[in-house]
């Protein structure tokens, strides 16, 4: 308990040391959940506004600038404010005049309550303010006093006045009375059970009418305050002729119990007074003596003595009634007693719930026991109509707790996820333990706020698609979707392309992804002969912090297009040679003459190929397998027909639209070697001659005058070389292997590649005509004959056979010679 002088801050001269000066003020704290400490005050009433109550913050142990972050207020259950928080200086002041007597009537100690709110946390403080009752109020009386007494009253006879009322209590209460004069009457003073006085008046002298009948006496009441208060009353007595008999009643108390919620018209208690004289005078007529108090405004009493309920009891105003009666008879006399009225209680009033403080959000990730909200809760019935039990709505991760008396905290007791539930509404019901039980509830709602607790989703596990290859750079391809469960910028989702290395070459430079739409672009044209696939991977990232990702597999399959002609493998086209197939004029039908091999990089259909002949010396004698190239014969051969053949072969894919490749195929028909030469030479020296006649006119031009000053060194150095070269052939009797020539890739071992026969051949030569050798063997199926442009003759057979031409020697050295001839021309 500490005692503080607060006399400097009350009004003067009212107040001083030795009456009201001091303040005591009363702290404890307590450490009760949610409510963190308690402090007592005590000030007078009637303090001017603005007057100081005390340092709140210095005596809860708070600085006053938590009082400002944590924005505290005052919270009371009624709407009517007395007291004011000052955060900016930490202190309590009157906010509005404080009349206790209107306050709290006679009820003592009379006290504010309220509680101080703070948040941020959130925490609560208790706060009893203690209403001390100055001397404000004189005692007053009803009206005027009017009796009437029998001359024959007997000494000792009793009057009831009527009490003085004073709304002060303890020393500035109701402390005495007087009457004047005193020559007939005295006061009497009797102390009740409610620390009031019942006033009686006591006949001390006898009355006579005859030296007067009417007699006034003045009825004073004081108070014990300072400065001391009074009030009057004056008594009007007309003294009667002889009534020497006064009313008794039968009991000096009475008792009655009725129920608050009691009826107006409900019978109370009957009440019954004797008289023993007789006529008027014995006639009794009974009387209300509390008029002037709220007594009067609920009870009556009617003539036969029954007390009747006119008003509405309330056990929660008062749990019992005072009620004094008189009996009077008609001669004046009276007796008096009262009637003590207990009201029971009845559950007749439903729970108040009050928000004391509430969150309007809480974030999902908030932790178990989180406070949302506090609550007050005040039941003003008594014993088990009121004590209230409160629970709150199913299903929702929020639980009450009580964290004292009347007071609540709603929490947290789950785990939230806004994503499954954005916005709860929080229903508290309490209901008291009365019957039937009464029962009143609070709805607000609470808004969950979303953190980043949800990574982006794609659509799909894994993507495909397929571009057309030459497609245009800048080509959408398709677009990949994700969705983020979460809300606002948590939610906002962006694109971004894994990198890696396709081939060596940065995954950038194939696609890119747009950030915002997830669109996928081709940065550059594809070629399905380059490649016909490749993987990547796309990531999908929120805008939370730190975000959050998610990535994808995304395959692009490259469409073949038609946009590569076959290409011809065999027969090879030089400018530097000729082959022709040859065809011995003893060839059957279907005689396969040799075979066009081509090949298409594209795939599929694009890479079908179709074989047709579009141009022949004779039609009628050679035919192309549409599907295989093999070209045969379609009739017998016969000596009519040309030796020197040529077909032209168009190679078709099957594309949209398709492409071709043409080749030209030199055809021998013919059983003789010479007659082959002398129409091959003929043909070779005119096709090599027209291809390079513009090259050879250019040259001549340059050549001639190098050749006039150099010519005679150029004969001197042919002469030697050519002796040389005769005497290293002649001494070698060897001969020079020509190697046969075959398509790359294509090379044929054993019959087993893309020709199916097995062709050598074999030329020697010596500086000597009639010395030179020819060697071939003709297979039964195919010979070919190959022309070089330096003159150099071969022959390919696929069985190797001997055959001795001596007898023609000088014609094939001839023909041969002749051959050299022209290829040096060229």
């Amino acid at each position: 308990m500490a005692r503080h002088n607060l006399s400097g801050i009350l009004p003067s001269p009212t107040w001083t040391f030795s009456t009201r000066g001091i303040v005591l003020l009363f702290m404890s704290f307590i450490s009760l959940s949610s409510v963190y400490g308690q402090v007592s005050y005590s000030i007078a009433e009637e303090m001017a506004k603005g007057s100081v109550v005390g340092n709140i913050a210095q005596d809860l142990g708070l600085d006053v600038k938590r009082l400002k972050s944590g924005k505290a207020r005052i919270y009371t259950t009624d709407s009517t404010e007395f007291i004011d928080l000052n955060r900016e200086r930490g202190i309590l002041v009157i906010k509005q005049r404080i009349d206790r007597e209107a306050l709290c009537g006679p009820t003592t100690p009379c006290a504010l309550h309220f509680q101080i709110i703070l948040e941020n946390p959130m925490e609560l403080y208790r706060v009893t303010v203690e209403i001390t009752d100055v001397n404000d109020n004189a005692p007053t009386f009803p009206n005027e006093k009017r009796i009437e007494i029998s001359e024959s009253a007997v000494l000792g006879s009793k009057f009831v006045l009527d009490k003085a009322i004073d709304l002060d209590i303890g020393i500035n209460g109701l402390q005495s009375y007087t009457l004047k004069p005193t020559d007939n009457f005295v006061l009497k003073l009797h102390s009740q059970a409610d620390g009031s006085k019942k006033v009686e008046m006591v006949l001390q002298k006898p009355l006579d009418r005859e030296k007067s009948e009417n007699i006034s006496l003045l009825l004073t009441a004081m108070d014990g305050g300072e400065p001391l208060m009074s009030g009057t009353v004056q008594i009007y007595i007309t003294v009667l002729d002889i009534n020497d008999n006064a009313p008794v009643f039968t009991k000096a108390v009475y008792k009655s119990v009725i129920p608050e919620n009691s009826k107006k018209g409900t019978f109370v208690t009957s009440v019954s007074a004797s008289d023993a004289d007789k006529g008027s005078n014995g006639e009794v007529s009974y009387f209300i003596s509390n008029s002037h108090d709220v007594v009067s405004e609920l009870f009556q009493i009617d003539k036969n003595g029954d007390v009747i309920l006119v008003g509405q009891v309330d056990y929660e105003t008062a749990k019992y009634y005072q009620i004094d009666i008189e009996a009077l008879d008609k001669g004046g006399l009276s007796d008096s007693s009262k009637i003590i009225v207990d009201v029971t209680d009845v559950n007749d009033n439903s729970p108040v719930i009050n928000i004391i403080s509430q969150s309007t959000s809480v974030t999902e990730d908030s932790p178990a026991n989180t406070v949302v909200a506090l609550i007050s809760v005040d039941d003003p019935d008594s014993d088990t109509n009121g004590e209230v039990q409160c629970n709150m709505s199913d299903n929702i991760p929020f639980a009450i707790k009580s964290t004292s008396n009347g007071f609540y905290s709603i929490v947290t007791d789950s785990a939230l996820d806004r994503e499954t539930d954005a916005k709860y509404i929080i229903t508290v019901t309490c209901s008291d333990e009365g019957v039937p039980s009464l029962s009143s509830n609070i709805t607000f709602s609470l808004q969950i706020s979303d953190v980043n607790d949800n990574a982006p989703q794609f659509e799909k596990s894994s993507y495909e698609a397929s571009v057309i290859e030459n497609n245009s750079p800048g080509l959408s391809v398709f677009v990949v979707r994700a969705v983020d469960a979460d809300w606002k910028q948590n939610a906002r989702v962006s694109f971004i392309l894994d990198e890696g290395i396709i081939n060596g070459v940065a995954i950038s430079s194939y696609v890119s992804v747009n950030a915002e739409s997830g669109v996928i672009h081709a940065v550059r044209s594809f070629d399905y002969e380059q490649i016909k696939d490749f993987q990547f991977r796309v990531k999908a990232q929120d805008g939370g912090s730190p975000p959050l990702t998610s990535n994808v597999s995304v395959k692009i399959v490259i469409q073949d297009q038609n946009d590569n002609a076959p290409q011809i493998l065999y027969p090879v086209q030089t400018s530097g040679s000729m082959v022709a197939e040859v065809v011995p004029r003893s060839a059957d039908v279907g005689y396969l003459v040799t075979k066009v091999v081509a090949v298409d990089v594209d795939s599929g259909q694009n890479a079908w190929l179709s074989y047709k002949l579009v141009k022949a010396t004779d039609r009628a004698l050679f035919e192309v397998g549409a599907q295989n190239g093999e070209v045969r014969t379609i009739r017998q051969v016969t000596d009519k027909d040309a030796v020197k053949q040529k077909l032209t072969v168009i190679v078709e894919d099957n594309g949209q639209p398709s492409r071709s490749a043409t080749v030209n195929v030199n055809v021998a028909v013919s059983d003789s070697f010479p007659e082959m030469l002398s129409e091959f030479t003929d043909f070779t020296h005119d096709r090599e001659y027209n291809d390079n006649l513009t090259f050879y006119l250019v040259l001549a031009l340059a050549v001639v005058s190098f050749l006039f000053i150099v010519s005679l060194i150029a004969i001197l150095s042919v002469k030697c070389y050519r002796w040389r070269r005769d005497r290293m052939l002649f001494k070698s009797n060897g001969h020079l292997p020509v190697i046969p020539y075959y398509p790359p890739l294509y090379a044929d071992v054993g019959g087993t590649g893309t020709l199916q026969h097995v062709y050598n051949y074999e030329v020697c030569r010596t500086t000597d005509s009639r010395k030179s050798d020819l060697k071939y063997s003709r297979p039964s199926s195919q010979s070919i004959i190959s022309l070089d442009t330096n003159g150099t003759l071969s022959l390919r057979n696929a069985h190797r056979e001997k055959l001795v031409m001596e007898d023609q020697d000088d014609q094939v050295s001839m023909h041969y010679a002749e051959i050299s001839s022209f290829s040096s021309l060229d």
